[in-house]
Formats: C-alpha cells, sequence, structure tokens
C-alpha cells in the first residue's frame, strides 16, 4: 500500500538513476515517485543491498524498473537499456569513502571516473541531455578563508583520492559542456548527508564496517560494533573535533528532484555547481552527545588518531540553492539522528 499519495500535477518523466540502490539513491528514488517521476535504476550491488529495493517499493507502492549493470562496462549499460527512453539522468553511483580512498586510491579513480566516463558516453549517443552529478564538499579541500565554503570558494586542492575524483568529474563536465552545449549539467556538491525516511523503512545500509560516522553510532549503540573511534581530538574547533555540515539524507534527495525542475526550465549557458548543506556546522562530539540524548543510549567510544585526508572544518553557504533551486534545509540535525536510530533499530528486529 502506497505510503504517500503521487502529485498529479508532476510531469511524467523517465529518470535513470544510478547508485539507485544506494544511499542518497535509494532515497532519491522514492522522492521522485512521490513528484510523479518515473526512476529507472542502475546498480551493481558492489557498495549496496538488494533488500533496499523491496523496501522502495513497501514505502513508495511503485516497484520501479531496475538493472544490474557495472557502469564500468560499456556493453552492459548499453544491452540493459537498449528498450529504455530516457529523459534525464541522476548519476550516484561512486565509491564514496574519504579514508578507503587514502588506502586504495587506484580502486577509486577507476571506479569514480571511468564509471562517469562510461554514463556520459552512453548519454551522449542516445541523446540525453539533462544531467545531474553527484559531487561534494571535498573538492574545497580545506578551506583557506574562514569554514564557510561557497560555490566560487578557492581551494588549493582536494585532500583525498575521493576529492580528487569529484574534482576530476566536475572538469569532465566543464570540458563536456563546452564541446556539447546541448547538455545541460548541474553538479550538487553535497556537505554530510546522515538520517534515513522518517518512517524507518528506508536507511543508510553499509556493507561492512561503516565508513561514515551516524551509521558507526547507530550500530555501536545496538551492539553490532564494539568501538566507535573519534580521529582526533586536537583540531583548532571549539572541542577538538572536526565540524562538519549534516544534511538530512530526504532533503537532500529533494535537492536533486528540485534540480531536474531547473534544468526543464532552460538552456543554459555553463555547468552550474551549487551546495547542499544546511549552513551549520556541527562537531563529531556534539553528534554523539545529540545521539546519547536522543536515544538514551551510552555509547562506548575513544578517541584515536586524526585520519590523512580529513579537514578541520567546513559548512556551506547555502544561498545559490535557495536561489536557483528553491531548496533549503527542512529537517534538523536532531531530527537526522533521531530518524537513524529508528532505521538501526527497525533492521536488527
Amino acid at each position: 500500500m502506497r505510503i504517500f499519495a503521487l502529485q498529479s500535477n508532476a510531469k511524467m518523466k523517465n529518470i535513470l538513476v544510478t547508485g539507485g540502490a544506494g544511499y542518497i539513491g535509494s532515497h532519491t528514488v522514492v522522492q521522485l515517485i512521490e513528484k510523479g517521476y518515473n526512476p529507472i535504476i542502475l546498480d551493481s550491488f558492489i557498495n549496496s543491498d538488494p533488500a533496499i529495493l523491496p523496501r522502495i517499493e513497501q514505502l513508495s507502492g511503485i516497484k520501479p524498473t531496475f538493472y544490474q549493470v557495472d557502469l564500468n562496462d560499456a556493453t552492459q549499460l548499453e544491452n540493459a537499456l537498449k528498450n529504455e527512453k530516457i529523459d534525464a539522468i541522476i548519476h550516484f553511483a561512486a565509491f564514496k569513502a574519504v579514508g578507503e580512498s587514502v588506502q586504495f586510491p587506484l580502486k577509486y579513480y577507476k571506479n569514480n571516473v571511468q564509471s562517469l566516463v562510461t554514463i556520459l558516453e552512453w548519454a551522449l549517443t542516445n541523446n540525453v541531455n539533462n544531467f545531474i552529478f553527484s559531487s561534494s564538499c571535498t573538492v574545497y579541500g580545506e578551506p583557506q578563508e574562514g569554514n564557510e565554503v561557497e560555490e566560487n570558494s578557492f581551494a588549493e586542492k582536494a585532500k583525498s583520492p575521493y576529492g580528487t575524483t569529484k574534482v576530476i568529474g566536475e572538469q569532465l563536465l566543464r570540458e563536456l559542456k563546452f564541446s556539447n552545449p546541448e547538455m545541460n549539467i548541474l553538479s550538487l556538491r553535497y556537505f554530510n548527508p546522515i538520517g534515513a525516511h522518517p518512517t524507518g523503512i528506508i536507511g543508510e545500509w553499509p556493507i561492512g564496517k561503516p565508513n561514515n560516522l551516524v551509521p558507526y553510532i547507530t550500530q555501536t549503540a545496538i551492539g553490532v560494533q564494539n568501538e566507535l573511534t573519534v580521529y582526533g581530538d586536537d583540531y583548532p574547533t571549539a572541542d577538538g573535533t572536526c565540524v562538519r555540515d549534516y544534511v538530512h539524507v530526504v532533503d537532500l534527495a529533494d535537492a536533486h528532484v528540485l534540480g531536474l525542475d531547473y534544468l526543464n526550465k532552460k538552456q543554459y549557458d555553463e555547468v552550474e555547481f551549487i551546495n547542499v548543506g544546511t549552513g551549520t556546522g556541527t562537531s563529531v562530539l556534539e553528534i554523539i552527545n545529540t545521539f546519547e540524548h536522543i536515544s538514551d543510549v551510552k555509547l562506548n567510544w575513544k578517541f584515536g588518531p586524526k585520519r590523512y585526508g580529513d579537514v578541520p572544518a567546513i559548512y556551506a553557504k547555502v544561498q545559490k540553492a535557495y536561489t536557483h533551486l528553491g531548496w533549503k534545509a527542512k529537517y534538523t540535525m536532531e531530527n537526522a539522528i533521531a530518524d537513524a536510530w529508528r532505521w538501526e533499530q527497525n533492521i536488527r528486529q
């Protein structure tokens, strides 16, 4: 039974969602369905779980078309989509852990850059001109002036191979737009997505040990992980721990739907780059303390050494998201942590 009603005034368009069974992708698929779009999911399940697909159907009342495809394989992609008409692409499929990318840089360059090239080649061949790219605040590296970054903020270089793959991806998009002006391209620079759908039906489902803070917190609280490590206690921040801009995953998903509306309005002369965050910084210790207050669970955690690639503090200037997309965050950090805990408890029942 459908949890929500479709908006009857929305245009029905076929939206290819690469990585659509992943964390951000699955929430975006649900929001697309709610707004009347027809998402078509591509995923390899390298970094996601097939069990999320029936949960998308349970939540939306719709079973989206799905193809299991390795985006590094152009033949697989072509065969999967040979009978599909696609109006726009939202490209999530990529590895995303900063720390892991430092350990395995070639893995990140091969997957993140090659998959982008493959899907763009397919888009050109099949005359799909609307493209939304999943980028990241890691493109800013370590902020040079203060901790709040806007879209034209100067950065010397990204601080990790993961961040560099996003820098390369954005440069590739600029060059593609120059040579193919009919392409309409939007790059959304995410800050730190957290939380889960408020129903608790879908959420972040890490494969193996989590690389992100909030799922590690919830898994530690419920007993899946023994102990949480906080990496670094002497950063130049109020409490010595890293400060990030944490945005609710449903807010982030909504930004993609509004991004499609934005691309539909007119032909744009350049690639558009837009931050998606709350504009507020929160430290790791503040996240831990908030979780303990909301859950009434005392976490087992310790300080550990700093990780290479982590910047002390970064958060977004978000005016452009509002003026261009009509987007601003609706959910608080506390909402996100409560939703993440609800999801964790649901999947352990």
